[in-house]
C-alpha cells in the first residue's frame, strides 16, 4: 500500500474518498479559487514558520521521493538541527514532516497549520508521522501542531513568536498509535478491490472536518439528492435528518405530515410543497415604514491575511478594501458612490474617511445581512479615533434588508427555504442573476477577494481591467439591493 499523510487523513474522514482519489479521481470536484487560495495561504504560513526554527535546511521537493528520503538522511548525518520537509517512508507510508527538530537524544515533530486552533484531524496527521518515524527507529520526544494565534495584533514589525502558537499533542498522538496498524489494514482492504467502490453511505463525515470533494458525486450523482432536501430544513438536527434518510426520504415533498418538527420548520415545508408565494403584506409594510429617504444601500468587499501585513491587523481579520453605495431618493432617483483601494497598502483609513464623506449623519443605511457591515464599521471606529463618532453613527443607523426574508414575511418556493441573497435575488429579480453572469472577471465575493489580493502581480493593463471588474461587481451588489427593496415596496 502506498499512502501519503494527506491520503491517510483523507481516509480517516472517509475511506471511500481515498478509494475514489486512487481509482476514480475524475468524479471529484476540482478545487475552486477559494480552495486554491487556502492551499496558497498554507504554503506561505509554512514557509514563515520555518523562521520559528531558524538556520535549518529544506529538503528540495522532487517526484523522486527516494531522493528526498536520501537528502533527509544526509542532513541528519551532517548534524542539522532543523530540517524542513523531512521525508520518510515506512512500509509504503510516505510522510513529509513540516519541521523536524533533531537533538542528540531524539527528534520532535512540528506540523504547521494556517488555521487558528488544533482540530482533531491535525492530531491524526501528526500521529501517522509519529508512527512512521518510531517504526524507523527514531525516538520521538514530542509531537506538536503549530498554528496561527488570532489574538495577535501586529505592531510596526511582525513578531512571529507572537503570531504562532505551538501546541504539544504528544499524549493524544501516542494514544492513537496502537490502533494505526488496524486502521491501515482497513484502508488496505478497501484498496485491494480496484473495481468496486466501498459501500459507505453519506453522513456528517461528508462535511467534517472538510467538505469532501466527492460530495457532489456521492449526493447528487449516486443518490439523486435534490439541491433543496431534508438536509436544508432550517435547524432540523442531524438526528432527525438521519431518521428521515434511513426511511428513504430525502425530498421535502415526501416528509410525512405527522413528522415531528418545529412550527417554523413545518411552515417552511408547507410553503415549499404548496408552490405558492407567501407574503405577509402588513409585516413587509411595517419594515419598509422604518426606512426614511434617502436610503443609503451599502456593501463592503473585504479580504483577509493569515499573516498581517499592516499595523493593527489580526490574522484573518476582515479588511475592507472596497465599497459600493447606491443612494436612493424618494422619487426613485439613484446616485452612486464607490471606493476601491490601491493595492499594496493598508486600505482602511482612506476607506473610512471616504465612507464618512459619502454617508452623512442621521440617514438610513441599508445592508443585506447587516452583521457583516456593522462588524467592519465597528472595527474601523475602534481604529480611527477622529472618525469614531461618525462611523458609530453610521453603524447605529444600519438596517437589514434580510429581515423580511429571515422572518418569513416573503417566501417563495424557489428560495429553497433560505433567506440568503443567493436565493432571494433570483426569486425576486431574476434579471439581476443574469447580470452577474455577464460580469467579466469577478462574479462573486470570493472572486473579488482573490482579485484584489492578486492585483499587485498584474501588469498595468491587466490591473486596470481587473479594477474595473471589481467596481462593476460591487456596484451590482448594491443595485441588486435597490431592486429587491423595490419588489418589497410593490407588495
Amino acid at each position: 500500500m502506498h499512502l501519503s499523510k494527506s491520503l491517510y487523513t483523507r481516509a480517516i474522514q472517509c475511506p471511500k474518498s481515498l478509494w475514489l482519489k486512487k481509482y476514480k479521481p475524475e468524479v471529484l470536484t476540482p478545487p475552486d479559487a477559494s480552495a486554491q487560495a487556502v492551499f496558497k495561504t498554507g504554503n506561505v504560513v509554512g514557509e514563515l514558520a520555518c523562521q520559528f526554527f531558524p538556520h535549518g535546511k529544506e529538503v528540495p521537493f522532487t517526484r523522486d521521493y527516494s531522493e528526498m528520503i536520501a537528502t533527509t538522511k544526509g542532513y541528519i548525518a551532517e548534524g542539522e538541527q532543523n530540517i524542513y520537509e523531512a521525508t520518510f517512508n515506512y512500509n509504503g507510508i510516505l510522510v513529509m514532516v513540516d519541521i523536524l527538530h533533531v537533538d542528540a537524544d531524539g527528534v520532535s515533530l512540528y506540523e504547521v497549520k494556517s488555521s487558528t486552533s488544533v482540530k482533531d484531524i491535525y492530531v491524526h496527521d501528526v500521529s501517522i508521522q509519529y508512527y512512521v518515524l518510531t517504526n524507523l527507529g527514531f525516538h520521538v520526544k514530542s509531537a506538536n501542531v503549530v498554528h496561527i494565534d488570532n489574538t495577535y495584533v501586529r505592531d510596526d514589525e511582525l513578531d512571529i513568536n507572537a503570531l504562532f502558537s505551538v501546541v504539544d499533542v504528544t499524549a493524544e498522538v501516542r494514544k492513537l498509535q496502537d490502533n494505526i496498524p488496524n486502521v491501515l489494514r482497513e484502508f488496505e482492504t478497501y484498496l485491494e478491490d480496484t473495481v468496486n467502490e466501498p459501500d459507505i453511505d453519506i453522513g456528517s463525515h461528508c462535511n467534517k472536518p472538510y467538505e469532501c470533494d466527492a460530495k457532489e458525486y456521492c449526493w447528487r450523482v449516486q443518490r439523486n439528492i435534490p439541491e433543496y432536501s431534508i438536509f436544508n430544513i432550517f435547524n432540523l438536527g442531524s438526528k432527525k435528518q438521519v431518521e428521515l434518510y434511513e426511511q428513504g426520504i430525502v425530498d421535502i415533498n415526501d416528509i410525512p405530515d405527522n413528522f415531528d418538527m418545529t412550527v417554523k420548520q413545518s411552515q417552511a415545508v408547507r410553503d415549499y410543497r404548496s408552490g405558492v408565494t407567501h407574503i405577509n403584506k402588513e409585516a413587509i409594510e411595517g419594515f419598509v415604514g422604518t426606512l426614511s429617504y434617502p436610503i443609503y444601500h451599502l456593501d463592503f468587499e473585504t479580504f483577509q491575511q493569515a499573516i498581517p501585513e499592516f499595523k493593527g491587523i489580526s490574522p484573518f481579520m476582515q479588511i475592507p478594501f472596497q465599497y459600493s453605495l447606491h443612494i436612493e431618493h424618494e422619487d426613485g432617483t439613484l446616485e452612486h458612490c464607490e471606493f476601491l483601494a490601491e493595492d499594496g497598502s493598508d486600505p482602511r483609513e482612506l476607506l473610512a474617511h471616504r465612507l464618512c464623506e459619502d454617508i452623512p449623519n442621521d440617514v438610513t443605511v441599508l445592508a443585506y445581512n447587516m452583521g457583516f457591515e456593522k462588524g467592519v464599521i465597528k472595527k474601523l471606529a475602534l481604529e480611527y479615533e477622529t472618525l469614531s463618532s461618525h462611523l458609530l453613527e453610521i453603524h447605529d443607523n444600519i438596517k437589514d434588508l434580510m429581515t423580511p426574508f429571515q422572518q418569513k414575511y416573503y417566501v417563495t418556493p424557489s428560495m429553497n427555504g433560505s433567506y440568503s441573497i443567493k436565493y432571494v435575488l433570483p426569486a425576486l429579480v431574476p434579471e439581476m442573476q443574469a447580470a452577474y453572469k455577464e460580469l467579466d472577471g469577478v462574479q462573486n465575493g470570493g472572486e473579488a477577494m482573490q482579485a484584489f489580493a492578486n492585483l499587485s502581480k498584474l501588469n498595468e493593463v491587466e490591473k486596470v481591467k481587473m479594477r474595473n471588474a471589481l467596481l462593476e461587481y460591487c456596484k451590482l451588489d448594491t443595485l441588486a439591493m435597490v431592486r429587491v427593496l423595490g419588489k418589497l415596496k410593490e407588495v
